[in-house]
């Protein structure tokens, strides 16, 4: 299913402030079905699927490029799918691109207040939209769940094993977690949250029993999808001296704060460093 459409994925070299960096391209593995989404989503599909269902019901917010790729993906694969959008006053303004590109591919929006949307993973508010949309597969906000955690193990190959430190955005924590699961004892796990807020590691925690990681949420920038001129002054430089094209809310801040730790010594010399791009072009800003 997956594997017949995706693109040969490259690595790219970056040399930033002394180090040798290589970049995974996973931007590159599916124009919409982009990044880590591919990983996360390729045994969601495969599980659907095999229960046989035809309908898919998933969760995101209004730029969520999870809503982008599963409404491409259940279009693609002869699905039916349903966004759970968080947000009841969206629902009367204009459609933003992502969300517009999720209706046009197929996709019903229900928007939901953002206290129901809280209630996401109860299973009470699960009864209720299961009552309102029968015989929908559901995949969790984000996509993780075990099945995003097997894909994205894939993502490291026994040839990475050279590397010391792999770096990674953190929304969600199912890329993560797919990560350190596949990691070896010597490795270190660095990700950078897209958001504030210690949970992340809670919930990682309770993913994997590994604790060769560690999360910062020094370059979340004040919050989800919150951006500042630094960052946007950084992403533009960057963009300009290695042709890769960057989105402020994931990879974008996950290589602002590996440059400001690298320039500041954080990082001891000789780290062989892999710096996962998990794509989500889609809500790139000009």
């Amino acid at each position: 299913m997956f594997d017949s459409i995706a693109r040969q994925i490259t690595n790219q070299a970056l040399h930033l402030h002394g180090f040798q960096v290589t970049l995974r391209r996973l931007d590159q593995v599916h124009p919409q079905i982009s990044g880590n989404k591919f990983f996360k989503l390729k045994y969601n599909f495969l599980e659907a699927q095999r229960l046989g269902f035809k309908k898919l019901l998933t969760f995101g917010g209004a730029y969520s490029n999870h809503i982008a790729a599963t409404a491409f993906a259940a279009q693609q694969f002869g699905f039916g799918s349903v966004g759970i959008i968080r947000g009841e006053e969206l629902q009367d303004k204009l459609l933003n691109p992502t969300l517009q590109t999720a209706q046009d591919l197929g996709m019903q929006l229900h928007f939901v207040s953002r206290e129901d949307y809280r209630r996401k993973q109860q299973v009470q508010f699960l009864n209720e939209l299961e009552q309102q949309f029968p015989e929908h597969y559901v995949i969790p906000e984000g996509g993780t769940n075990n099945f995003a955690i097997q894909g994205c193990r894939e993502i490291l190959t026994v040839a990475d094993q050279q590397f010391d430190l792999i770096c990674c955005a953190v929304g969600t924590g199912g890329t993560i977690t797919g990560l350190i699961d596949a990691s070896q004892p010597h490795q270190q796990v660095l990700g950078f949250s897209a958001l504030k807020g210690a949970f992340l590691n809670e919930d990682i925690a309770k993913l994997t029993r590994k604790t060769n990681w560690q999360i910062t949420d020094n370059y979340c920038c004040g919050g989800y999808a919150k951006t500042t001129p630094e960052l946007m002054q950084f992403i533009q430089q960057f963009e300009a001296d290695h042709d890769v094209p960057l989105e402020q809310v994931y990879t974008g801040k996950m290589l602002f704060g590996l440059t400001d730790l690298l320039q500041k010594g954080h990082i001891p010399a000789e780290t062989e460093i892999l710096v996962i791009h998990t794509g989500g072009l889609q809500g790139r800003k000009a």
